[in-house]
């Protein structure tokens, strides 16, 4: 797959996801209870992070808001501010991945681009995370209580919300990574092409043997002569 390609697929994924996670932030059904009759279901009761209701089997609601942010359990406080900055994060990532995108007419050149495009990578997978964080939390604690012996409120089961949540994490994530593959990929190629630009520049070793041949000695040809009385 060319990284153009793989660059337009994971925008796909990580827009989705980020939709998916913002579109969890105002749901109504984060946990959900009823009371059966022996017929109809009477009444459902559900919960998300800004009120509580309750829906009668003619279908009137009456809600109620949280009163104060304040005096909230620590739990929604926390899942509050995770899904704000996840919403957050994921619209900045937008951004970066349109910039830093190959298809894309803006961002400088490619390695400025491709250095956009890691940045947007590691913003979608922290919106992956901050989701993730925020709707097992939650999750976590209505579990908790529903499986608690000792507690006698009014319990609830998993709602809608927290499987969207967790869709849209997952595909924010794995869109995220496939961002950051961009960049390591790009490095691989200039490490290759920059190893063997290296080596054909890299001048031919020379034999030793050229360096310590020596010329062969010179021997005078002149003959000697020599005197009639030379071996008396």
């Amino acid at each position: 797959m060319s990284n153009m390609a793989r660059e337009i697929l994971a925008f796909i994924l990580t827009t989705s996801g980020w939709v998916f996670v913002s579109s969890t932030l105002p749901t109504d059904y984060w946990k959900v209870s009823s009371i059966d009759g022996t017929v109809i279901t009477t009444a459902t009761f559900w919960s998300n992070l800004w009120k509580t209701c309750v829906t009668d089997s003619t279908g009137v609601s009456n809600c109620k808001d949280f009163p104060s942010m304040l005096a909230l359990d620590g739990y929604i406080q926390v899942c509050r501010g995770l899904m704000i900055a996840a919403v957050c994060l994921g619209f900045f990532g937008s951004i970066f991945a349109l910039i830093g995108m190959k298809c894309t007419k803006i961002g400088g050149p490619d390695q400025t681009k491709a250095r956009i495009v890691c940045l947007a990578g590691i913003t979608f997978i922290s919106t992956g995370l901050c989701s993730l964080s925020s709707c097992s939390l939650y999750a976590h604690r209505i579990t908790s209580e529903f499986f608690d012996p000792m507690f006698v409120a009014q319990k609830y089961e998993l709602g809608a919300a927290l499987f969207i949540g967790w869709a849209g994490s997952t595909l924010c994530i794995i869109g995220g990574a496939l961002f950051c593959l961009s960049l390591s990929d790009g490095m691989i190629k200039r490490a290759f092409v920059n190893g063997g630009a290296s080596l054909m520049s890299r001048p031919m070793p020379q034999s030793q043997s050229s360096h310590t041949r020596r010329p062969p000695p010179e021997y005078n040809s002149t003959p000697h002569h020599f005197d009639k009385n030379a071996y008396v």
